[in-house]
């Protein structure tokens, strides 16, 4: 079977991929790995669905290690989003500056009349894809928070689809960032979206 780690395991291990033998379960599969003790809050994922513990493996199956998702608030929401929210995940008495971005359904594009878009997403992957974006954005900036929302289902007009909050002690940092991770979301995280017009409807591809 194939093992896939991603992010913090990823670097900790040092490889992205392997071939591993003789494991039953998926319980199995971390001591198999030789990497120390388990961290907590680990997932996993066989052939791109998530698994209990006790599942069996079987050979050709690809097991997929997932790490918790931390120092930021990345989250999929059906429910209308709050600016105000999104920026009280990354206040702090530290951060001299926070950039928003915020984006919103507009009623007209490709010169049609748009009623409203449907976003799709793959849940625990988008979220993780954010926390990646974030962890990459600290790595070039000097950032103290990050905090990614976005919709999933239908988004009326005028209303947003995804809203983004950056701080940092400097408010270029933060302009900075807070554009790149908008640019890497729609370029990196597994979102769908469908534009519903008058007279039909199409997906549009990834990203918002």
């Amino acid at each position: 079977m194939t093992v896939k780690l991603f992010a913090g395991l990823r670097e900790r291990a040092g490889w992205s991929s392997r071939e591993l033998d003789g494991v039953a379960r998926v319980s199995d599969v971390w001591a198999a790995l030789d990497l120390g003790d388990e961290p907590p809050g680990l997932l996993y994922a066989v052939n791109k669905a998530y698994a209990e513990p006790n599942l069996a493996l079987a050979d050709g199956d690809e097991v997929a290690v997932i790490p918790p998702v931390s120092g930021g608030d990345f989250r999929l929401s059906e429910a209308p989003l709050d600016l105000a929210a999104c920026v009280a995940e990354v206040e702090s008495d530290e951060a001299g500056a926070i950039a928003t971005f915020v984006g919103t359904t507009r009623i007209a594009s490709r010169g049609r009349t748009v009623h409203h878009l449907e976003y799709e997403a793959y849940p625990g992957m988008a979220e993780q894809v954010m926390a990646e974006i974030a962890d990459e954005l600290r790595s070039r900036h000097e950032l103290i928070g990050v905090a990614i929302h976005h919709r999933v289902g239908v988004v009326g007009i005028g209303e947003p689809s995804v809203v983004i909050a950056v701080s940092s002690a400097h408010r270029g940092a933060a302009l900075v960032a807070c554009h790149e991770a908008i640019d890497a979301l729609k370029e990196r995280v597994p979102l769908w979206k469908k534009e519903v017009y008058e007279g039909g409807e199409e997906w549009i591809g990834t990203g918002s």
